[in-house]
């Protein structure tokens, strides 16, 4: 086996699906309800500029590491852990550091979060085992992006009290992530582009933590949750439907994927 999981890993099976890539901006809200988190992002990238490129960026890292070789999952945590080391400042006195091991956890969390919440959400329930193998594996992803592999949370189980007890008392909605959220939900492209992707956006939100969405000051009303309702019905429906080669982010090239993304 060349790569670091093989196709009948839980995180091949439940990663694998494209419609997990709608929560990108969910994700990215998550990330930046750290208040040192949105400091490292306000001050170190241009995601005013491009906030789409920074997400695939992240994408395209996690996806090198679940899909290719192991040889493309060394070099793209070689990458992140250099880029890590150079966002480094302070918000309000206080210092922060990308390759601090809390915020890297922080950051990590979101995406194992976000990737069960979107599989439940557009595809259908996750198997405890497999949550949990998943779970273990994506641990292995964090390692590789440079998370300490004694500070993840030994168990789903103690992710999930470890993730109450961050939304709890370190995490909350600030300036930085509220300036972050602007661009997110409205991002700066073409007219004809802005409907579709904010809907995006808010049907991501959508799945946030009450309190976050709350902090963001989302309006979720019935409205908003009769939509997602709607297309959580209609995609756990189509999905099995659409062809593997459209369905299944196996299926692009990861080449394509990290040509935009600007990895190399």
């Amino acid at each position: 086996m060349d790569g670091t999981f093989d196709d009948s890993s839980a995180i091949r099976r439940v990663g694998r699906e494209s419609v997990l890539m709608l929560g990108g901006p969910r994700a990215l809200l998550m990330q930046a309800a750290h208040p040192l988190v949105a400091a490292g992002i306000v001050d170190h990238s241009s995601y005013r500029d491009d906030p789409w490129r920074r997400l695939a960026r992240t994408m395209a890292a996690l996806y090198t590491i679940v899909f290719g070789t192991r040889a493309q999952a060394e070099r793209v945590g070689e990458l992140t852990r250099a880029a890590h080391r150079r966002v480094r400042g302070e918000r309000d006195g206080v210092p922060y550091d990308a390759a601090d091991p809390e915020l890297m956890l922080w950051v990590h969390s979101t995406l194992v979060d976000t990737g069960l919440a979107m599989y439940e959400t557009y595809v259908g329930p996750v198997e405890p085992a497999v949550a949990e193998e998943f779970y273990a594996q994506m641990r292995a992803v964090g390692t590789v992006f440079g998370v300490p592999a004694d500070v993840h949370p030994p168990t789903l189980a103690d992710f999930r009290a470890y993730q109450r007890r961050m939304l709890e008392t370190e995490v909350r909605v600030g300036p930085d992530a509220r300036t972050v959220a602007a661009t997110v939900l409205h991002p700066p492209v073409p007219p004809p582009l802005r409907p579709p992707l904010r809907a995006l956006a808010l049907q991501s939100a959508g799945t946030l933590p009450r309190e976050l969405r709350e902090q963001y000051g989302l309006r979720w009303g019935a409205v908003e949750r009769a939509a997602l309702y709607a297309s959580s019905r209609s995609a756990r429906r189509l999905v099995p439907l659409v062809p593997p080669p459209l369905r299944r982010t196996e299926r692009l090239p990861l080449r394509v994927l990290t040509a935009f993304a600007g990895l190399r």
